[in-house]
C-alpha cells in the first residue's frame, strides 16, 4: 500500500506544485486550498484557463475524502461537473471543499472556488472508494 503523506510534505502533490496549489486546511470531510493567479496558469484570452479551477476542486475533493478513508482504502474520481460564473484576470484563488455524501463505495463532495471572496465557480464530485490491493509475497 501505498503510505499516506502530510499535505505539506514534499512530493504529496506533484501536479498541485506544478501549478502552485497550496492547502491551509485539510480534515476528513473538508479541505481548503489556494494558488496565486500567475501569467503560466491563463489562458489565450488572458483568463484564469478552467482546468486550472478544475485542477483545484478535483485536488480539494480528494483532500477531503481521504482522511477519512480506512487505511487499506483509496478513491479515485469518477466524474466532477463544474460550472464557471466569472473570468478571473489575478489576484488569489480559493477553493473550499466539503462532504456531502460518504458511503461504503462512492462518496459525494461540493467545492467552492473564489477569487477574494467572489464565488467564481462551483463543483460537484463524484469518488470510488475501494480497497487496496495486498501485495503478492516474493
Amino acid at each position: 500500500m501505498a503510505p499516506r503523506h502530510s499535505l505539506h510534505s514534499e512530493g504529496f502533490n506533484p501536479f498541485g506544485d506544478l501549478i502552485g496549489l497550496k492547502f491551509t486546511a485539510c480534515r476528513a470531510g473538508y479541505s481548503r486550498c489556494a494558488l496565486e493567479v500567475r501569467p503560466g496558469l491563463l489562458n489565450p484570452h488572458g483568463v484564469v484557463h478552467g482546468g486550472v479551477l478544475y485542477s483545484m476542486a478535483d485536488t480539494g475533493m480528494g483532500a477531503a475524502l481521504y482522511p477519512g478513508l480506512a487505511e487499506d482504502e483509496l478513491c479515485a474520481t469518477v466524474e466532477v461537473k463544474i460550472a464557471y460564473f466569472v473570468a478571473v484576470r489575478s489576484g488569489t484563488l480559493t477553493c473550499d471543499t466539503t462532504l456531502l455524501h460518504k458511503g461504503k463505495t462512492l462518496a459525494v463532495l461540493e467545492s467552492e472556488m473564489k477569487e477574494e471572496g467572489r464565488p467564481v465557480a462551483k463543483a460537484m464530485g463524484t469518488y470510488s472508494i475501494f480497497k487496496t490491493r495486498k501485495k503478492v509475497p516474493e
